[in-house]
Order: structure tokens, then C-alpha cells, then sequence
């Protein structure tokens, strides 16, 4: 049977515009689910439901197909299962649909991996996903109404202890799995159903219980990052122009040409020096006396015609693996770079080939902070790392 995977993206949004694609910890927030989906390996196709062009944009970038959603499934009164409907009737292929929820950035591999176990293999119609709350529930007690509240599912006089209560499934909305002839009657759920339960830390609804920067943490700490494990960074290579500047080349009267940097990329390039890991600098141009001017103090390699076998070069010399190997590009010369180094960004301004082939996309233009910012993001990776070695 054909599993298709599908993430419904509309382009309207009451609460933040455009946000399935806006960056959640460098990376469109709709990128983090259809890498799990696309690395679970499991899905015979993997589709994006939407009617903007940016959010099309995106998902092709990740690699998924897209299925232009009509405006009659793409109102604020739509419902999932209208779009899921139109999305069967133009693809006829599809034998079961698991409808994942763009706003789930913690979802793993291993858990799509499971659940399409459960009904390919064992029989199910459809699958849901639940989360373990412990929570006290109690009845509500309308403004107005002379009553009090009761207890639905707890004893006042016996409270439990967390560790000697189970708990309740609730649904967290993540992913919904069920078979077409079960949608084609109006369902998401029935049949012969079964729930999977995902980590606590995993289920981050951004829709319902969670704001953008506590998000941001959450997917740093829990999110699903590739199929290989972190490694510690211990190279930073950072094109000059476009990124330790603004790309600006400012010429006086007299042919001398002059550049600006911000300092915060400065005090960046210090913190991760000062974090035991290199930093060199690399340019298209012969820009060798900015950096005398600059004093940073770091090998650098300029008038380069093929960057990618300078990086090459500096990771073989230091003896790194890859994953070892941070990069920081902005121009379509980058794009070779960005995608061998196991960690690869790109400045807010950067060009679209860049973009694309980055792991981490800067809030920061270049020149304005976006070294700082990437000197960050690793900062917050290596604490990922060191926290999975102690585990």
C-alpha cells in the first residue's frame, strides 16, 4: 500500500503570519518535520498541502512534493479533513495518509517508523498520537451557576504522588495515521484504532502550549537534528564578504577601498576561540589588507577560485571528520562548503543557493551580527552534545 506522508501548510494565520515557515532555531518550522519524514524512510511519497508560494518554496527545498490546495479547503473554518479529502481525490495512489502537524518540530524518526509498523504491518486503520499528562482535572463551574466544582479524577482526600500514578493519555495532535477508505467516510479516527504515545519531551505543539522562544529551547535540547549524532565543532570556516561584512565596498577619492564589521562578530570570533575551537576566514577576493586592518588573528585564504578544496585542505591538515567542520557562507561559491560541513549557516541576506543548502539560517544580515549569532547556535549544539555524552 501506497503511505503517503502529508503536512497541511495554509498561508493564513491568525496568530503569527506565515509561521509554518518562519525559522524556529535557524530552520523553517515546517523543515523540521519533513526531515523526520523524510528520514524515517518509510513513506512511498512525501507531499506539503498549501496555497502560499513561500511556503511551496520551502517545502520543496526539503524535498517534499506539493500539492496545490484549492480556496475552498484553505478558509479559517477548513478543517483538516476536508483538506486531507482534497489531497485523496487528486491522488488516487494513496492508500493510507499520515497527516503530520507542521507545528510539532520535536517529532522523531523512530516514532513515524512505529506507527507505520502499526498499519502496515499489524493491521490498524488508523493511529494517533497521544502524550502522558499528570493532571488533575476538575469540573468547571460557570460564571453565574450556584455550585461547586467536583473532582473528575482524583480523590481530595487521597492525592496521588506523581510516581505512583500513571497518568492519562491526552491526543497532542502531532501526527494522524489512517487508511483512505476510512477518510473517504468521514473519519481521521475509527476503525480498528490504536494510539501511540510519544515522549513528553517530544510533544511541543506550538499551536497550543508553547511560545516561539521557549520552542526554540525545546528543539535545541529534544529536537531530531540527522541521522548521524552531533559531533563536537571544532572549525569555524566564515566567508569574509557578505557575512564578516556586510559585502559593501566603500571607495575613496584616492582608489583605497574600505569596509565595515560589526562588533559584536568580533567579540563572536573571540568566544570561540576562547571555546578551544579555530576560526579561519576564507574570500573570493584579495580583501588581505581589511584583514590586517581588522587584527583578528586568524589564518585566512584569500583570491580563492574553489573553496570547497580549501576547506578540503584545512580538514584533512587538522585531522576533522566532517561533523567536526562548521561553515559560514552567503554566495552561490559557498554552496559546496555549506553542504559538506556538519554544520552550515547562512546570514538573513544570504542568496537563495545558500539558503537551501544550509542547516541554520541567521536572523542576522551579514556585517550585522550573523557570526555572532552562528557562534551561538553552536554554543547551543555543543551543550546538546555534551549532554547526550553524559547521558
Amino acid at each position: 500500500p501506497h503511505l503517503a506522508a502529508l503536512v497541511l501548510a495554509r498561508g493564513g494565520s491568525k496568530g503569527i503570519p506565515l509561521k509554518n515557515i518562519k525559522l524556529l532555531a535557524g530552520v523553517p518550522l515546517i523543515g523540521w518535520v519533513l526531515r523526520a519524514a523524510i528520514d524515517a524512510g518509510v513513506f512511498h511519497s512525501i507531499w506539503v498541502s498549501t496555497d502560499h508560494d513561500e511556503i511551496e518554496k520551502v517545502a520543496k527545498q526539503f524535498g517534499a512534493q506539493v500539492h496545490r490546495r484549492s480556496p475552498e479547503v484553505s478558509q479559517d473554518s477548513s478543517t483538516s479533513l476536508e483538506a486531507i479529502t482534497e489531497f485523496l481525490n487528486h491522488h488516487h495512489e494513496v492508500d493510507i495518509v499520515g497527516n503530520i502537524q507542521a507545528t510539532s518540530p520535536c517529532l522523531h524518526p523512530s516514532d513515524l517508523i512505529k506507527v507505520a509498523d502499526l498499519i502496515q504491518k499489524e493491521g490498524f486503520d488508523s493511529v494517533f498520537s497521544v502524550v502522558r499528562r499528570h493532571q488533575f482535572r476538575w469540573s468547571e463551574v460557570k460564571k453565574g451557576e450556584n455550585k461547586m466544582t467536583e473532582p473528575q479524577n482524583l480523590n481530595p482526600a487521597k492525592r496521588y504522588r506523581r510516581q505512583d500514578w500513571p497518568g492519562e493519555l491526552y491526543e497532542n495532535g502531532s501526527f494522524y495515521f489512517a487508511k483512505r477508505h476510512l477518510i473517504e467516510k468521514g473519519y481521521l479516527q475509527g476503525g480498528k484504532m490504536a494510539y501511540y504515545e510519544m515522549r513528553a519531551e517530544h510533544s511541543v505543539d506550538i499551536d497550543i502550549d508553547i511560545d516561539w522562544p521557549i520552542a526554540e529551547q525545546r528543539v535545541l535540547s529534544f529536537g531530531y537534528f540527522g541521522k548521524e549524532p552531533l559531533k563536537e565543532v571544532k572549525l569555524l570556516v566564515c566567508s569574509i564578504d557578505g557575512c564578516l561584512t556586510n559585502g559593501r565596498i566603500y571607495v575613496t577619492e584616492d582608489h583605497k577601498e574600505m569596509v565595515s564589521y560589526d562588533y559584536r562578530d568580533i567579540v563572536g570570533i573571540d568566544l570561540l576561540k576562547k571555546r578551544g575551537i579555530q576560526v579561519r576566514l576564507i574570500s573570493d577576493r584579495d580583501c588581505s589588507k581589511t584583514l590586517s586592518a581588522v587584527q583578528l588573528g586568524c589564518v585566512a585564504k584569500v583570491s580563492v577560485t574553489n573553496k570547497l578544496q580549501v576547506l578540503k585542505d584545512w580538514q584533512e591538515d587538522m585531522g576533522l571528520s566532517w561533523k567536526e567542520v562548521a561553515y559560514l557562507g552567503n554566495e552561490e561559491s559557498d554552496v559546496e562548503c555549506l553542504k559538506q560541513s556538519g554544520m552550515s549557516g547562512v546570514p538573513a541576506d544570504a542568496c537563495a543557493a545558500a539558503q537551501k543548502a544550509a542547516g541554520y539560517i541567521c536572523k542576522s544580515r551579514g556585517g550585522c551580527g550573523a557570526v555572532r549569532e552562528f557562534a551561538e547556535h553552536i554554543f547551543l549544539l555543543l551543550e546538546k552534545v555534551n549532554s547526550a555524552r553524559k547521558q
